[in-house]
């Protein structure tokens, strides 16, 4: 399973693996890496990944450069090689909310973690992110993402996440095959009320690029793209509610 190299914004580049056997259609399993002053890796991939993500990465840096490792929210394929990284670059920090960092990653990472608060920034060097909290979206109390600001490009996490092999990046719509992936697996989405004005504060940073882990990347009217998402949670919440009444 070769990891495929694309570099979809200045200096941010996508380490994608496609598995498969994983779902039918198969499904990617998508690193993202930014090359700044202070490199950062979002999403580690799982352990039996490891050997191939990184082996890609040390195409694009050398590894012991890396200086964060961030992720959407604790779980495999976001963070199970998370020590791998930690280890072969001897500088580098797991930098995560403070949820995350107080419930898990305090103990989990192999180095204490970097928390962030809602909202705050970390100058990465030529490049900047900025983490928003947004628990149990799609899913996890710790659940994150990051905006990189200079590129404005979301690190989607599980938003958005659909099946196949596409492109790397696509500038037609993602919303929609991600309501039609919810749809045939449902529960995959922790669908509250919180759920739909959560991703709608995204939808106001108005990003020029969505950075998916699973599936294709998206460039365009970011903005639009998710609130057609939340409003298709919306529905599907509410959908579930007249069921169970």
């Amino acid at each position: 399973m070769p990891t495929v190299i694309t570099e979809i914004g200045p200096r941010i580049y996508r380490l994608s693996t496609f598995v498969p056997d994983q779902l039918p259609g198969g499904f990617t399993f998508n690193q993202f890496l930014i090359d700044a002053e202070q490199p950062l890796l979002f999403h580690t991939g799982m352990r039996g990944l490891y050997a191939s993500v990184s082996e890609a990465a040390s195409r694009v840096l050398p590894l012991e450069r890396l200086r964060w490792v961030s992720f959407g929210h604790v779980e495999a394929d976001e963070c199970g090689s998370m020590n791998s990284w930690l280890a072969a670059a001897p500088a580098a920090q797991v930098l995560h909310g403070q949820v995350g960092c107080m419930v898990s990653l305090g103990d989990l990472a192999d180095r204490p973690p970097r928390p962030l608060a809602d909202g705050e920034t970390l100058d990465l060097g030529g490049r900047r992110v900025r983490l928003y909290a947004t628990p149990h979206v799609p899913h996890a109390w710790e659940a994150i993402v990051l905006y990189e600001e200079t590129t404005r490009t979301l690190f989607c996490g599980d938003l958005f996440t659909h099946a196949g092999n596409g492109p790397a990046v696509i500038e037609s719509d993602v919303a929609g095959p991600a309501l039609a992936f919810e749809r045939a697996l449902p529960g995959a989405t922790a669908l509250t009320p919180a759920t739909a004005p959560t991703i709608r504060r995204l939808a106001a940073l108005e990003p020029a690029t969505l950075a998916v882990m699973h599936g294709s990347s998206f460039r365009g009217d970011c903005a639009a793209q998710l609130r057609a998402l939340a409003d298709g949670f919306e529905a599907m919440y509410r959908e579930s509610g007249a069921a169970a009444g």
